[in-house]
């Protein structure tokens, strides 16, 4: 298959508004693949690459070859450059990683360069979310769309399954059952705006502290034991006091879901980077341990002596996890109806240093790698009035728009610059309309200070927009030592002067205290 009617399929979907259409676009090109291309264009049409890394990144996307006049490119012919370009390592990889990228690009067309910078840099923007390409996978390979979904549960993502079932049809689903020591992909939660709203869809609910730590799963088989993160690495040989967890519990298997955390001897969290930290070092794991221990906090079976648990009710599989997991290894947890019992609660999460909660319904089965609405988070929301330094121009659907963000606060006092100057705490591009881009463009094109045919235009700090966030984290990256978790523009703020922006001081108002 050419790559060209990969990328024509995908323009076409991100051209229909209806969900059938895309479906319909979508099953369409899947049944036109061979078997031995289904999972590349499965992987191409889901917006990523099968490589996890190729080293490319937006500054790979930076001067770009003319495109190509005809279609030559074959989709297994760009999955293998790919994947030479991920083996490049040493000295002079990075030059070498843009050089073959910039000869597979001078081969595209320009709906081909599109899809390929999209894929690069992480922007397929079509509107083809799981749902839709699990209903497309379906169709094209003639089985019950629920069907595909279960074997979906179990094997962690949609692409293995796509190229599994386009395969061989029905017979290729049956390679998907849970498996001990095969990680799934963990089921995610829905946001909502508060207490009581999360309580209004779910009904009677168990509210639990939501932990902001590292997600991970943990199997155990007899002895053996593995620990898995949420991207599903294997990170066992790093935390060796949770294996020692799993190993100390009453069965003979197991597979549990939940977080592990660093806290301070208060029992507070430390900071996030510093979990993190501990849980991808390798080196000398036995000091790293002593200096910053792990706890864990359950919250979910999905396998317990035999029994698989994923789709029995949440109530259930709660019962299950509290017969074999002590108290002191569960997180918090609440059952209620009431929203002044769940609000007390979640006051008590956030008096404990942690994000908030989740709420989730008690009937609810394990949707593996699925954002359910049968799992709500509910988080405080901080929000801020940045200005805007400069803005990267965009790629993709993005493509002719100055989209990603420098959000920066002011510095009143000179603290990490010049006294009345400004203080970069990270980039944005969430959370932009279409008619957000098309207006902040020409708005920061008449504030340019300086070329504006670079990857990056600098401008006059004086357009803001309100921002929102889940928190404060340390990076070394930017003057102050912050930058801001999980951003998002909530609107622009012309009617606001630059001299009413946010100041540094209250960005790290809202961090607290550091941990030494």
């Amino acid at each position: 298959m050419l790559l060209k009617d990969v990328a024509d399929t995908s323009a076409a979907v991100a051209g229909v508004s209806g969900r059938l259409a895309k479906i319909d676009l979508l099953a369409g090109c899947l049944r036109r693949s061979a078997p031995a291309e289904a999972e590349v264009v499965a992987s191409y049409l889901a917006g990523e690459l099968r490589q996890r890394r190729t080293g490319l990144g937006y500054a790979s996307l930076r001067d770009l070859p003319p495109p190509a006049d005809a279609a030559s490119l074959q989709v297994l012919e760009v999955d293998a450059a790919f994947a030479a370009i991920g083996e490049l390592s040493g000295k002079g990889s990075t030059a070498a990683r843009r050089e073959r990228f910039r000869d597979l690009m001078a081969r595209a067309t320009p709906a081909e360069q599109r899809l390929l910078a999209a894929l690069v840099s992480g922007e397929l923007r079509q509107g083809a979310l799981d749902g839709v390409l699990t209903e497309a996978v379906a169709r094209a390979a003639e089985v019950p769309a629920a069907d595909v979904r279960r074997a979906i549960t179990v094997a962690g993502a949609l692409v293995p399954v796509a190229a599994a079932v386009l395969a061989a049809g029905p017979d290729g689903l049956a390679q998907f059952r849970l498996t001990v020591g095969s990680p799934l992909r963990p089921m995610l939660a829905s946001p909502a705006p508060d207490i009581a709203e999360a309580l209004q869809r779910t009904g009677e609910a168990a509210v639990e502290w939501k932990v902001d730590g590292v997600r991970v799963q943990i199997h155990r088989d007899g002895n053996d034991v593995a620990v898995f993160t949420r991207t599903l690495d294997d990170i066992t040989g790093n935390v060796p006091e949770l294996a020692e967890a799993a190993l100390a519990l009453p069965v003979r298997s197991v597979v549990l879901d939940g977080e592990t955390i660093a806290l301070d001897p208060s029992g507070r969290p430390l900071p996030f980077q510093r979990t993190g930290s501990r849980v991808s070092s390798r080196v000398d794991v036995a000091t790293a341990r002593a200096k910053v221990p792990l706890s864990l906090f359950v919250f979910d079976a999905l396998h317990v002596d035999g029994t698989d648990l994923i789709g029995a009710p949440g109530i259930d599989r709660w019962a299950a996890l509290s017969a074999v997991v002590p108290a002191s290894a569960r997180v918090p947890r609440l059952v209620t109806v009431s929203v002044d019992e769940a609000q007390a609660f979640f006051d008590d999460a956030l008096a404990h240093g942690h994000e908030g909660v989740i709420v989730k319904g008690l009937d609810v089965p394990y949707e593996a790698g699925r954002r359910g609405a049968g799992w709500l988070k509910v988080k405080p929301r901080h929000t801020l009035d940045l200005a805007i330094l400069a803005a990267e121009w965009g790629h993709g659907r993005r493509q002719g728009w100055l989209s990603n963000l420098h959000l920066g606060a002011r510095d009143p006092s000179g603290a990490y610059g010049p006294e009345g100057g400004w203080v970069m705490l990270g980039k944005t591009f969430k959370g932009l309309t279409d008619q957000m881009l098309t207006w902040q463009t020409a708005e920061l094109l008449s504030l340019a200070d300086g070329p504006t045919d670079g990857w990056v235009v600098h401008v006059r700090p004086e357009l803001l927009v309100e921002v929102a966030f889940d928190g404060v984290q340390t990076s070394p990256r930017y003057p102050a030592g912050v930058a801001l978790r999980f951003a998002r523009v909530l609107r622009h703020r012309p009617d606001k002067p630059a001299a009413e922006a946010d100041t540094i001081d209250s960005v790290l108002a809202i961090r607290g205290p550091v941990h030494a």
